[in-house]
């Protein structure tokens, strides 16, 4: 028994020890994996661990995956284990058995520790990387308990009173990102989910409450984090955890006094999310909570120092305001409606779902804006206007274009104004920024953008661009090309016109000045305009813009023709009309209604109107090309309604004045100025005359389409460019009363006799009877056109060289005449009257006058007192002795040189007036300006002139007036623009023109005159003046430039002259004058250093008229060796040199080789003697000797080519032979070999 007892208690022991091999064989299998486990994990999780840390967030995210996918195995195989306890004690690892991470695997514990400690690492992206891991891994292993995390973050992450700086800061940072791992690992909603009565949703709240306190940039992050959190619980949890956590009620009391924009966005998202009041938000939010309460003024200021606070956070935006945004425009609201802008009045609201309103959202932002935006930002730190700006720009995607007036707002206006008008603010970039960002939303939204330009210049009273020195506005009104686009333009602009006028809250600090459609203007001209808060300058811009928005436009003709009537309606009521009984009256015939402003514009403002008014008319004028439309209906067989009526269907001129006429007849409308009896007859006229002449153009149309006519073209041309003229003259009446009176008669008695012999233009019995001291029609228009210059407007210029473009066919000498002594005239000291003078005699005498008009102003310069600049001019020009006296003195120019003022204010009444101005001050600078843009103007008209009658010989009386003036220097004293115009004529419409004055009214004697004056011009040397001793360079340079140009405009004039007198094929005798004329010019182009004739020139007028150098072969022959200079001698050689190559080139022929060989032959003594000449009397200087070689082998060459070097061999002596051969030395024996 005992050995069976001990037999069995082996076995037990057995047994029991076989047990326990295979549990200490488990146990050692369980440590050596976990210590294989641990071995390898130590060197994966050391790269893992790196690669959190990577800037590449791929790799980061691929390192946070393998981790926890690691961790979750181990803790899968450690939750196996029956007896956890073995494997804690066998294992020496890091993590340590207190942490209330029990249930947790040893490397699960150590990675927890280890993320948490990585959060608060500034290496690289190891915050984020790190965070990312914890968030997947306590979001996947259910092991890791919320209350052990919590109590790790604070103890791993604690801030002691040691730390200081970036420590600190990193430990504070690290646990704002453990809070939001933990927060986005949604644990706390499956916590309170498994038990609604959970501390950690409380608690975890109450620690971000408290980390939000410690440092103010970890406010707004803490708050996110929470809402993170707030995000994924429900309500309940909200009411009952969230807001109900120590601290909470507590920060937002306090919120509203310290300014904490995080408190009062955290109570929003709750307040968004729940949906119900809660006494927790105190002050932040309303109670009850509503938009309309939200956005109130009360509540607004009480929350404006939360919301001033928020830049701290720049140049990003405060995470507040796009919350406020969604508040202020919902997208259940702004999806609903389609908005467009018209005038409020009119508009009516759509309801959104939610019940909100249009008016509703413009109640919210106006309120907003007044007392946030305005209120608090704009009148505080150049931050908070930073924030300002940034916060409009949150607004605009959702912003409903009626709305833009109350975002844009005056003082919104006023202070991008005010920064973009200063360079140097620090926040010029941002309203830079802000305006580029504008103009982007504006794109491809017609409202959006006309908003802006309303709003823009409204509150700047259309002086936005000017003052900011941009084109911000002309380049939006640049956009304006649809339809819709200036429809909506225009409406807006003619409301903004009858408003009463804005009111300026504060002025501006930028001084102001008139913007022209926007257009750049310069702060020195800001000064001399006025005070911003008057209604005229906005009502300025607007009349401006009205004229000009159909400028960029791409408008079908019928869609502008009827803005166009639009526009001209409006503005001819404003500018043209006052009404006795009220601000509207309406017109049945019209059909529309005519409205006034409450208060009366001002004259001032009234001459605006029309002045754009002429300035449509003008456009309309330009555009309509009656003359296309008639010869496209032609041709399409089309039938035009006929008469006045018909004519409006495309006649803004026609359509104008049947308006003026029906609103003249209406009782209650009178035109606003009051006009004398002679303007007032006038006026009568002009639409009268107007009227019969839309009749006989109607008439002339009709004509024309069924072939009855055999020229209607150019009738129909004058007669329309007439009727504008009226119609511009009409207008001008009433802009400068008691001027235009006089004019507008004689312009009317024109189109009387002009049409008198049509049946629809009946004689008034007025026109004085025709007999020789009656002047031509043409003479009277001319004059009348002249009259009307000084004083016209653009728009009349432009109607006047209309009219006189299809007249000017017509026009008289006596007209022309008229014309070009206005470009002359010189505003002179009065001087003695000449009593040998004659009036308007001796018309072709002298009309180029180089040497009278150089001797007047040699004495007018120290009579005038003319600056320096141009007495040097003048000095270039005419400081040379005077030649040729006997030519006669007095011309038709000059007439009237000797007469007082008085007597030319009885020759020239347009004249006068300019010279009673001069007479009445005392610098005469603003008669002489004035003078100088009257002769631009009548230099329009001579343009014209000269492009439809370029075959004339007037052409020639014009060119010989325009060269005078040219020269002379006091005729554009003081303009060089002038200057410039009358070459650029001279050039592109004389020279240059592809015809010239042809035919036998071209007079010989006439183009003599003209060829001697401008050869003698040519030969003018340059000289300085004496009394400038030492001039300044400039001074000189001004000089030398005058000189080259008039000297170039001697030798283009002498082409030009030749070419006309070639054309003629006068006789030999004929042209012996002007071979005497040339002659002359190369005597003393030879013998006299003072002449300048330069030798291409010569040479050029050799090569073009070859008949000139051939008459003149044998006289620059004996030149070449008898001129006094050698170097004339040898500019001689060049001379005759052109000449052999007029002879080869005309030898295409046996006529051509015939003649040069008898020019040659009869020549040939003189070419012996010449060539005998130049080898026995060689230049010393090397260049002159070749040039001599050059000569004779030319020579030897053209009679070797006509079979005349045996006659030059014969002639030549025996010591002229040996000089050849010495000088010339192979060329000479060539000829002679080739000979024998």
């Amino acid at each position: 028994m005992d050995d069976k007892n001990e037999e069995d208690e082996v076995d037990d022991q057995n047994i029991g020890l076989k047990e326990f091999s295979i549990g200490y064989a488990l146990l050692r299998k369980l440590t050596s994996a976990f210590e294989r486990e641990r071995d390898e994990a130590n060197i994966a999780q050391a790269r893992v661990y790196d690669d959190l840390a990577a800037v590449d967030a791929s790799v980061r995210e691929a390192a946070a995956e393998a981790l926890v996918t690691e961790l979750v195995e181990v803790q899968n195989v450690y939750d196996m284990l029956e007896d956890k306890q073995l494997v804690e004690g066998a294992l020496k690892l890091e993590a340590e058995k207190d942490d209330g991470l029990n249930s947790c695997a040893p490397s699960l514990r150590y990675a927890v520790r280890r993320l948490i400690r990585g959060v608060s690492s500034s290496r690289e992206c190891a915050r984020q990387g790190f965070a990312l891991g914890l968030t997947i891994l306590v979001g996947t292993v259910s092991s890791i308990k919320v209350e052990s995390l919590l109590k790790l973050i604070v103890n791993l992450l604690e801030v002691s009173s040691s730390m200081k700086g970036q420590e600190a800061r990193d430990c504070l940072l690290g646990r704002l990102f453990a809070y939001g791992a933990l927060a986005r690992s949604g644990r706390l909603t499956n916590e309170w989910i498994s038990d609604r009565n959970t501390p950690y949703v409380k608690e975890f709240t109450s620690c971000l409450i408290s980390l939000a306190a410690k440092k103010r940039y970890l406010q707004e992050p803490a708050v996110s984090v929470i809402l993170e959190m707030v995000e994924k619980l429900p309500i309940e949890a909200l009411l009952n955890h969230v807001l109900e956590a120590p601290g909470v009620q507590e920060w937002f009391e306090g919120a509203t006094e310290v300014g904490n924009p995080d408190a009062l966005l955290l109570a929003l998202k709750i307040q968004e999310k729940i949906g119900a009041d809660a006494k927790a938000f105190s002050k932040l939010l309303p109670s009850p909570y509503n938009q309309s309460r939200l956005f109130s003024a009360d509540h607004l200021s009480a929350i404006s120092n939360c919301l001033k606070e928020s830049t701290f956070c720049l140049p990003r935006v405060h995470s507040v305001w796009p919350v406020l945004v969604k508040n202020l425009l919902p997208d259940s609201v702004v999806q609903d409606v389609d908005f467009a802008l018209v005038p409020s009045t009119s508009k009516k609201h759509k309801r959104g779902r939610k019940g909100s309103s249009l008016e509703d959202i413009e109640k919210n932002l106006k309120c907003f804006f007044e007392v946030v935006i305005e209120g608090s930002l704009l009148t505080s730190s150049h931050d908070r206007k930073n924030m300002a700006f940034d916060v409009i720009l949150l607004l605009l995607p959702k912003l409903p274009a009626s709305c833009v007036h109350v975002v844009l707002s005056y003082k919104v206006v006023q202070c991008l104004m005010d920064v973009l008008a200063t360079k140097d603010s620090w926040l010029y970039k941002v309203a830079q920024h802000f305006l580029k960002e504008l103009s982007e939303w504006i794109q491809r939204d017609d409202a959006r953008r006309v908003a802006v330009i309303v709003a823009l210049q409204k509150n700047t009273n259309g002086k936005f661009d000017c003052i900011t020195r941009s084109k911000t506005v002309k380049d939006m009104m640049s956009e304006l090309k649809s339809k819709s686009e200036c429809d909506l333009f225009i409406e807006n602009l003619m409301t903004m016109f009858l408003e009463e006028g804005h009111t300026s809250e504060e002025p501006s600090d930028q001084s102001q000045t008139t913007d022209d459609n926007s257009e750049m203007g310069s702060i020195e001209d800001m000064d001399s305009v006025g005070n911003l808060g008057s209604p005229d300058f906005l009502r300025t811009w607007v009349v401006e813009s009205l004229a000009s928005v159909l400028k960029h436009s791409e408008l079908d003709p019928d869609a502008r023709f009827h803005a166009q009537k639009k526009i001209l309606n409006f503005l001819s009521v404003q500018g043209l009309f006052s009404s006795a009984i009220g601000t509207e009256v309406t017109s049945f015939e019209l059909q529309d209604r005519l409205r006034w402003p409450r208060s009366a514009i001002s004259s001032a403002l009234c001459t605006v109107c029309i002045e754009q008014l002429q300035l449509l008319l003008a456009d309309a004028q330009k555009g309509e090309q009656l003359q296309l439309l008639l010869s496209d209906a032609a041709q399409k067989g089309e039938t035009p309604h006929a008469g006045a009526c018909g004519l409006e269907a495309s006649d803004l001129g026609s359509y104008f004045m049947r308006f003026l006429s029906i609103l003249c007849n209406i009782p209650s409308v009178s035109l606003s100025r009051t006009l004398n009896t002679d303007d007032d007859k006038a006026f009568k006229e002009l639409q009268e005359m107007q009227s019969e002449l839309s009749r006989l153009q109607a008439m002339q149309s009709q004509l024309s389409r069924e072939g009855s006519n055999c020229d209607p073209s150019m009738d129909v041309k004058k007669i329309h460019a007439l009727r504008y003229l009226l119609i511009q003259l009409l207008l001008q009446i009433l802009v400068r009363p008691g001027e235009f009176s006089e004019a507008a008669s004689e312009l009317t008695t024109c189109c009387k006799k002009a049409y008198g012999s049509s049946d629809l233009l009946e004689s008034s019995g007025e026109d004085e009877p025709e007999g020789d001291g009656t002047p031509e029609l043409m003479d009277v228009l001319v004059d009348t056109m002249l009259s009307l210059l000084p004083q016209s407007s653009a728009p009349m210029r432009s109607a006047i060289e209309q009219v006189f473009k299809y007249f000017c066919k017509d026009v008289t000498d006596d007209g022309l005449l008229r014309m070009l002594r206005v470009i002359k005239k010189d505003l002179k000291p009065a001087r003695h009257q000449d009593t040998d003078s004659e009036d308007e005699g001796d018309a072709d005498d002298d009309l180029l006058a180089i040497e009278e008009a150089e001797e007047s102003d040699v004495a007018e310069t120290g009579e005038t007192g003319e600056s320096d600049e141009q007495t040097d001019d003048s000095e270039a020009v005419v400081g040379f002795e005077t030649v040729n006296t006997e030519l006669p003195e007095a011309s038709d120019d000059d007439s009237d040189e000797g007469m007082d003022d008085d007597a030319m204010f009885r020759m020239d009444t347009y004249l006068a007036r300019i010279f009673r101005e001069r007479k009445n001050q005392a610098g005469g600078e603003t008669a002489n300006s004035q003078l100088v843009l009257f002769k631009l103007r009548v230099l329009s008209l001579l343009e014209i002139y000269l492009h439809e009658n370029p075959g004339k010989p007037q052409v020639l009386k014009v060119f010989s007036h325009l060269a005078q003036a040219f020269v002379n220097p006091h005729t554009a004293e003081g303009s060089e623009q002038l200057g410039q115009r009358i070459w650029g004529i001279l050039q592109k419409k004389i020279f240059k023109a592809k015809d010239y004055p042809r035919g036998d009214a071209v007079q010989l004697s006439l183009l003599e005159s003209l060829l001697e004056k401008n050869l003698k011009l040519a030969a003018k040397p340059f000289k300085r003046k004496k009394s400038a001793s030492n001039p300044s360079k400039k001074k000189e340079s001004a000089s030398w430039k005058r000189y080259k140009m008039i000297s170039s405009l001697a030798q283009s004039s002498t082409f030009w002259i030749l070419k006309i007198i070639d054309a003629r094929n006068f006789s030999i005798s004929e042209l012996q004058k002007i071979y005497d004329i040339i002659e002359a010019a190369l005597v003393a182009y030879f013998d006299s250093k003072k002449s300048q004739i330069k030798s291409d020139f010569l040479k050029e007028i050799f090569k073009r008229r070859p008949w000139i150098g051939h008459h003149f072969f044998g006289f620059l022959l004996e030149k070449c060796g008898s001129a006094k200079s050698q170097f004339r001698q040898i500019e001689a050689l060049d001379l005759v040199t052109e000449i052999l190559k007029s002879l080869v080139s005309s030898n295409a022929d046996e006529s051509g080789q015939n003649a040069s060989k008898k020019m040659l032959k009869s020549h040939l003594p003189k070419i012996c003697h010449l060539i005998k000449h130049l080898v026995t009397n060689m230049p010393e200087k090397q260049s002159r000797r070749a040039d001599v070689r050059k000569f004779c082998t030319k020579i030897f060459q053209n009679l070797t080519t006509h079979n005349l070097s045996a006659s030059l061999l014969k002639a030549l002596e025996p010591d002229g032979h040996a000089a050849c051969e010495s000088q010339l030395g192979e060329t000479f024996l060539a000829m002679k070999q080739q000979e024998h």
